[in-house]
């Protein structure tokens, strides 16, 4: 056990700080069209330009020049344009900050393990926690060479880092690759300039509580009524009163409307987005808020009603019910996803599962445990080597993406979520409970026993199963006592209670001073087994 790494603690995933919801503007007509790409390429250019004064700044960056920058836009657009803009920015830098930090850390893990298997000789095997020695002279001076390749990049990386430097592409940087390669992308240079376009647009705005519906800049009212603020040099284009440009398409949001209803007649901050969605031809907008903060419940409130252990996996969610003392009850369950397609099914695929897996833990009242997983270190080409179906399998595992909309749908339904380690689970959960639990009419895969032993470590309980007692000594005759169970329970731990009638011919049933003593039996570790026996003399008086 010295080689193992500490597992973590399990704990109750706090629920989602904010939410969205999106319709589509229908109905637009060409001239509101017209209205919304220049409004959003004049806003973009100056987005732009922000974003490059900005990243100029870097760590020299404080809150006056913050001001100043907002000063600088706040002519050419408007004051909360110009806010929305510079904290647009502002985000960006520190998402790609972030980012540079993710990509120093797996240069760094890189780095280090390619220098471990050069100083091993040439096809020394390697173990369970370190891989060892290269297979030939030729892979190992290819990798020597990668090495080099990869010291360079993370020498730069780190020069970046520590000068604060960020390298950011507004409309992003795979599309802006794409225009390098239209023929195999199979995409038009039109169609491509369109798409382009459409990214670096810039139409959206935080929410500002006391205003009138929330936003001042881009205006939701509540029967859906659409109105922008139109910049300085764009007012000319107005159809409304104080420079605003009213669409005549309407908004009505299906899901969760009536707390955006709330909100905007209260006068609650509202956030709004608008886009163009270039390949359906369609124009949407996205409305968010945050959330109040919700108290979660304890850990012991959440294991005092049982739970259900799920494992992720690559193509499906393996659950099992468990009860609150760890046995598995009931048949084990699958829910499929298929996770080929556009980024649209795929999100749908997993939406569908998790509401089919929510559905079943809310008509059993169930609390849901799942792996707090994070793939950031596995993926790496150095660590699994050829292993390319492995780190394809775990490329494709939803994580984040299950995780949040996981937290964000149990919370909506008031089920709770408890996070564990996911430090062998699959190994442990196979190991110890995938034979037990098979029997003639069921058949449990390992991503099942994985179930378990998730929902085990969510309740406390330990994965391994208690060691069966000897047959002889079993207090249901020859049954299999190895479950978990109550510490309450009567008669699990301890000697069967006497029962009526006679049970031998020399003593009568429920005779005997050591009937229920423990230590009177011979079993393992008790004290009968260890002491001396001596025969007492007979009364001289008989």
């Amino acid at each position: 056990m010295g080689g193992l790494r500490e597992v973590a603690a399990p704990f109750v995933v706090p629920g989602p700080l904010g939410t969205s919801v999106r319709d589509r503007l229908k109905g637009l007509s060409t001239g509101d069209e017209k209205v919304l790409r220049l409004v959003g390429d004049h806003l973009g250019a100056l987005a732009s330009r922000d974003l490059k004064a900005r990243c100029t700044a870097g760590l020299d960056h404080d809150f006056d020049a913050w001001a100043g920058r907002k000063r600088a836009l706040t002519g050419e657009s408007s004051s909360r344009w110009a806010g929305a803009i510079t904290k647009g920015s502002h985000d960006q830098w520190a998402l790609a900050r972030r980012g540079q930090l993710g990509h120093i850390n797996g240069l760094e893990a890189g780095v280090r393990t390619i220098r471990h298997r050069l100083s091993l000789p040439v096809g020394e095997t390697g173990s369970k926690h370190r891989p060892g020695g290269y297979r030939s002279r030729a892979e190992w001076f290819t990798k020597s060479r990668r090495l080099q390749v990869l010291e360079d990049r993370l020498r730069a990386a780190r020069v970046d880092w520590q000068a604060g430097v960020v390298h950011v592409v507004r409309g992003g940087r795979r599309l802006f690759n794409t225009r390098h390669q239209l023929g195999a992308a199979g995409v038009t240079e039109e169609r491509w300039r369109m798409e382009w376009q459409a990214r670096r647009r810039f139409l959206q705005a935080d929410g500002e509580s006391g205003k009138r519906h929330g936003n001042e800049t881009i205006r939701v009212s509540p029967d859906g009524e659409v109105s922008v603020k139109l910049p300085a040099p764009l007012t000319h284009l107005a159809n409304a009163p104080h420079g605003r440009y009213v669409l005549s398409a309407r908004v009505c949001f299906a899901h969760r409307g009536e707390q955006w209803a709330d909100r905007t007649e209260a006068n609650r901050a509202v956030a709004y987005r608008i886009h163009e969605d270039i390949e359906r031809g369609r124009w949407y907008l996205t409305a968010s808020w945050t959330l109040p903060p919700v108290r979660t419940i304890s850990l012991e409130a959440a294991r005092a009603r049982g739970l259900a252990g799920v494992d992720t996996n690559a193509d499906h969610l393996a659950a099992w019910r468990l009860d609150e003392h760890g046995n598995p009850v009931g048949q084990p369950l699958r829910f499929d996803y298929d996770l080929t397609g556009s980024t649209q099914r795929r999100d749908a695929q997993v939406r569908h599962a998790l509401i089919q897996l929510l559905h079943w833990a809310k008509r059993h009242g169930l609390v849901i445990a799942v792996e707090d997983l994070d793939f950031t270190s596995e993926k790496t080409r150095e660590k699994h080597g050829r292993r390319k179906q492995f780190r394809k399998l775990i490329s494709g595992l939803p994580v984040a993406r299950l995780r949040a909309r996981l937290v964000s749908m149990a919370a909506e339904l008031g089920i709770p979520v408890i996070a564990v380690d996911p430090a062998y689970t699959s190994k442990w959960g196979a190991q110890h409970w995938q034979k037990p639990l098979t029997t003639k009419n069921r058949k449990p895969t390992r991503h099942h026993a994985a179930a378990v032993a998730i929902g085990r470590r969510a309740l406390g309980h330990p994965i391994r199963r208690r060691k069966a007692p000897p047959p002889a000594h079993r207090s249901d005759e020859q049954g299999y006592r190895t479950v978990q169970v109550a510490l309450v329970a009567p008669g699990r731990e301890e000697t069967r209670p006497p029962m009526p009638g006679p049970r031998t011919r020399s003593v009568r049933a429920g005779c005997g001073a050591k009937a229920g003593d423990q230590c009177a039996q011979h079993r393992s570790e008790h004290t009968a087994e260890h002491e001396c026996w001596q025969q007492d003399s007979l009364p001289l008086s008989l």
